[in-house]
C-alpha cells in the first residue's frame, strides 16, 4: 500500500515539473516580460533602442529675455541746428574791449550812412569801404577812404561827428563792421565800389549791382 502511495506522488511532482517547464517556454516569457518591464538584452553590433521623447507643447512655457542684438540700437538722430541769420550773428559777435582807428572808421561810415537801415543794408555799406581799400583806386586804408574828400557827407572839415556810444545803434554798427572785416557773411552787393541814397539822381554811368533798403550800389 504504501509503495502505491510513493508512485503517486512521484507522479504528481513529475506532472508538476513539466508544467513549470512549460510555462518557461520562450514564447511565454516575452509578453510577461514587456508588462513587468524587464530589461532588454542589447547584442554586439546591434543599435541602441531609441526612447520616445515628448515635446513640451504647452504654451506657458518662459519666453527668453531678447538678447542685446536683437534690440534696435539704432541712436535717434540729432535734430538738426537752427538756421544762423545775419541778426543772430550780429547778436553773438561782442564788442571789443578796445576799437582800433581802422574799425573805428568803418563802424562810423556804417553808422552814420545807414544805422536806420536793415542790417542787410549796414553790411552792404560796410563791404563798399573795404572794396575801396582793397581796390587800389582809393586809398588803401578804411580810414584813408572814409575821410577822402568830397565822399561821404557825413564828414565834416575832414573829421567825424562824436558817436553816442551808449546806443544800440553803435553796438550794432562795430559788431557789422566786424563781420564785414572778417568776411563772415556774404552781402547783397558783391564788389559794389558806390552808393547812393534812392532820392538822389546822380546820373552815373556805372554798373547797378543791387538795391537795398534806401540806397541803391553800383561798381
Amino acid at each position: 500500500m504504501s509503495r502505491i502511495l510513493n508512485a503517486a506522488s512521484v507522479a504528481a511532482v513529475g506532472l508538476t515539473v513539466a508544467a513549470t517547464l512549460l510555462l518557461a517556454e520562450p514564447g511565454f516569457a516575452t509578453d510577461l516580460g514587456a508588462d513587468a518591464n524587464t530589461p532588454v538584452i542589447q547584442l554586439p553590433g546591434a543599435e541602441t533602442p531609441m526612447k520616445a521623447e515628448t515635446a513640451d507643447l504647452s504654451t506657458d512655457a518662459p519666453v527668453a529675455p531678447p538678447t542685446p542684438d536683437s534690440i534696435d540700437q539704432t541712436e535717434p538722430e540729432a535734430p538738426e541746428p537752427a538756421p544762423v541769420t545775419l541778426a543772430a550773428l550780429v547778436d553773438a559777435t561782442p564788442m571789443p574791449a578796445t576799437i582800433d582807428p581802422e574799425l573805428r572808421c568803418l563802424a562810423g561810415a556804417v553808422y552814420f550812412e545807414s544805422r536806420g537801415e536793415s542790417l542787410a543794408g549796414q553790411l552792404a555799406v560796410a563791404h563798399v569801404i573795404i572794396n575801396r581799400a582793397e581796390s587800389g583806386r582809393f586809398p588803401s586804408s578804411y580810414c584813408g577812404v572814409v575821410h577822402q574828400r568830397s565822399q561821404f557827407s557825413f564828414v565834416r572839415g575832414g573829421k567825424m561827428p562824436s558817436i553816442r556810444e551808449s546806443s544800440r545803434q553803435w553796438a550794432r554798427a562795430v559788431a557789422v563792421a566786424q563781420i564785414a572785416r572778417d568776411d563772415m557773411w556774404k552781402t547783397k552787393a558783391p564788389g559794389a565800389l558806390f552808393f547812393h541814397a534812392r532820392y538822389v539822381r546822380p546820373g552815373w554811368h556805372r554798373t547797378r549791382v543791387a538795391a537795398i533798403d534806401n540806397h541803391i550800389f553800383y561798381r
